[in-house]
């Protein structure tokens, strides 16, 4: 009776052994959508808008025509510009006509060095005077040229904010400035914040898939093609952009993206069922049969939590018997028995 009492006292344990995980480890974090470029157009010339060409959604190409400024304060400028440049230029006529002369004279004697010295100032005072006309000229047509919007690249109107009869100023202070804003989304720009853990696996060249909740089971190929090389003090983050190829339009700036990094682990961790860890005062634990039938409770370093199971980075070994669904009340020394038989633990 008494070797039947001792019997009954040894507690028994089913035991698993931990497995390795797989090479790669599947990084899912969230990333947000924008344009490769986007620019707000303003107007370069104050005026009223005279008409506009374009709405939102509509696909332009660099140099389009996207509205036209009534401008006629700049107008009168340049037609005033216009009439000084002409005064000018028959001002230097005349000069170098009086020059000419002056020159032919001199031979004679019949007019002073003094003359012709003057005659020849004034001849270079009235090219000076043509070439600052000439400039001035220059400046107002090109500013002129400002009357038509046009398209600064390749892209689409995602805004439009004009109308016709709008007062508009030239430049961009102020509220309201904006006529139109335009994206370029035939590639788009994709920027993840990645935990500083995995910041030296995610670099320039890692490649990854992106998906989109409104776009089920659509997968895009992506790349990171930059990293900001800094981590954020305050979130402990790396920035990365990825590039993603856009042709038909189907990716929209401003969205949000889940997107799956495949990293490449050095060495495959040890994955465990995640019930077989102990959450004790001293940290995470796990309870291992030894050769002699003991526990021994063990110190682990806990990885990836995967749900069912999670990654043992130190503490256990392969070949270690981890004790499955060990209770709150397992210490160390304590005898057990152990089945003949014992399952694996399941890896991710």
């Amino acid at each position: 009776m008494l070797f039947r009492s001792k019997s009954l006292a040894v507690q028994t344990v089913g035991v698993i052994h931990p497995r390795r995980g797989q090479q790669t480890s599947d990084l899912t974090l969230p990333g947000m959508i924008q344009a490769f470029s986007e620019s707000p157009i303003y107007a370069r010339v104050d005026g009223y808008v005279r008409t506009w060409h374009v709405d939102i959604g509509t696909p332009v190409t660099k140099g389009q025509l996207l509205a036209e400024i009534d401008a006629p304060d700049l107008d009168q400028q340049l037609n005033q510009a216009r009439a000084v440049l002409a005064q000018a230029e028959t001002s230097l006529d005349l000069a170098k006509t009086t020059t000419a002369r002056y020159q032919d004279l001199i031979k004679t004697n019949s007019v002073s060095q003094q003359e012709v010295d003057q005659n020849n100032q004034n001849l270079a005072a009235q090219t000076a005077n043509v070439k600052a006309a000439s400039a001035a000229v220059g400046r107002l047509e090109e500013m002129q040229g400002f009357e038509k919007i046009v398209a600064p690249f390749d892209g689409v109107i995602t805004l439009r904010k004009t109308d016709l009869g709008d007062l508009v100023n030239a430049g961009n202070a102020g509220f309201g400035r904006e006529l139109f804003h335009l994206s370029q989304m035939s590639t788009v720009r994709v920027f993840v914040t990645v935990p500083e853990e995995f910041s030296k696996q995610v670099r320039p060249g890692t490649r990854a898939l992106m998906d989109l909740t409104e776009l089920p089971n659509r997968h895009f190929a992506a790349a990171v093609t930059r990293t900001t090389e800094a981590i954020d003090p305050t979130s402990r983050t790396l920035t990365v952009e990825l590039d993603v190829a856009n042709p038909s339009g189907e990716l929209f700036p401003g969205a949000y993206a889940n997107v799956h990094f495949q990293l490449p682990l050095g060495v495959a961790p040890l994955v465990i069922p995640s019930n077989a860890i102990l959450f004790q005062a001293d940290g995470p634990q796990v309870g291992v049969v030894n050769r002699q039938n003991h526990v021994e409770l063990r110190k682990v370093t806990l990885g990836h939590d995967f749900g069912d199971t999670i990654q043992v980075l130190t503490g256990v070994g392969a070949s270690d018997a981890v004790i499955a669904s060990p209770p709150d009340s397992l210490t160390n020394g304590t005898r057990v028995a152990v089945p003949s038989t014992s399952s694996d633990g399941k890896g991710n």
